[in-house]
């Protein structure tokens, strides 16, 4: 099956992430970490179990959708659709609550979809094949945008793990993090980067999840199938942006004391600026970059058609 090195890279970062959040919040007290109540194994499992519903339930249906063309078979192609619906559950209001960020039982319906796409991900790779990967037209780009995002990540990558970077030589002149500061609203000193998980690494994830499965849009067979896919790899690239965005100048630019300007809170959906910013940048990712092979297909099926 192609794409198997995408779909394995795409569920790597997903798991590591996760283990970085189950073992963090393990170890350090509540206290220390955002909105939480709990430490040790508790808290650990929580917060994993919160990770699982956003943004992995979010990764959980890309993934199922490029598997859904995939599959020949009746069975895997209705779990794949029980998969996408389970994720989905992410969607719910205040399913995962920024203000309390403890599990409920209601948090199993997503991570349940993502263990179905992660199931079925491996069911794909039966049989063997080749794990080799080709260059693929973009791959420039995306290496570009990948490096950009992890450098900009580098406080929530050491925040995640339960350290700051104050004391590497280099990037504590570059980013703040464990230096008390205030912001606007909260005039508490606190962390600039608090440790433990933050929703720019979210939205880091996020990013580097739809430039790898960018390379698949072009496998897809149904022509339907395929602009959903892309339309919805665009929808979390732009989202993903949006979050990176919004972490970062909130702890690098305004907790500096430069601006009380914030980048607007895009992690829920709303009728808003900052939104429609969102869904204009993927429609326009997806005019130029999956429009263009949705019209060559077409044209090879008529051209197709009309050969005798």
């Amino acid at each position: 099956m192609k794409g198997r090195v995408e779909l394995a890279t795409v569920w790597a970062l997903v798991g590591v992430v996760c283990v970085e959040v189950l073992v963090t919040y393990w170890r350090l007290p509540w206290d220390e970490l955002y909105h939480v109540t709990g430490s040790g194994p508790v808290g650990g499992t929580s917060r994993a179990l919160l990770f699982l519903n956003f943004p992995a339930a979010l990764v959980a249906i890309a993934v199922l959708l490029y598997l859904l063309d995939r599959f020949d078979g009746p069975v895997e192609y209705w779990l794949a659709v029980l998969g996408v619906v389970l994720s989905a559950a992410v969607f719910w209001p205040k399913i995962v609550d920024q203000a309390k960020l403890d599990a409920r039982p209601a948090n199993a319906i997503a991570a349940l979809g993502v263990a179905v796409a992660f199931g079925l991900t491996l069911w794909s790779f039966r049989g063997g094949g080749s794990w080799t990967i080709a260059r693929a037209a973009g791959d420039r780009a995306r290496i570009a945008i990948a490096a950009v995002a992890v450098v900009v990540a580098l406080p929530w990558e050491a925040a995640d793990v339960g350290f700051s970077l104050d004391a590497v030589p280099g990037l504590s002149w570059v980013f703040q993090t464990d230096v008390l500061r205030t912001q606007p609203g909260d005039p508490v000193f606190h962390p600039a980067v608090h440790h433990g998980h933050h929703h720019g690494m979210d939205g880091t994830l996020l990013v580097l999840v739809a430039v790898i499965l960018s390379r698949l849009v072009a496998n897809v067979g149904s022509r339907g199938l395929r602009g959903l896919f892309g339309a919805y790899l665009a929808i979390v690239f732009c989202y993903g942006v949006g979050n990176i965005a919004n972490d970062a100048w909130l702890e690098q630019i305004v907790k500096r004391g430069w601006t009380s300007w914030e980048v607007p809170d895009v992690t829920t959906p709303k009728a808003s600026v900052a939104w429609g910013l969102i869904l204009l940048g993927a429609a326009i990712l997806w005019v130029l970059l999956v429009l263009p092979g949705l019209r060559a297909s077409a044209r090879e099926d008529r051209s197709t058609t009309a050969t005798p």
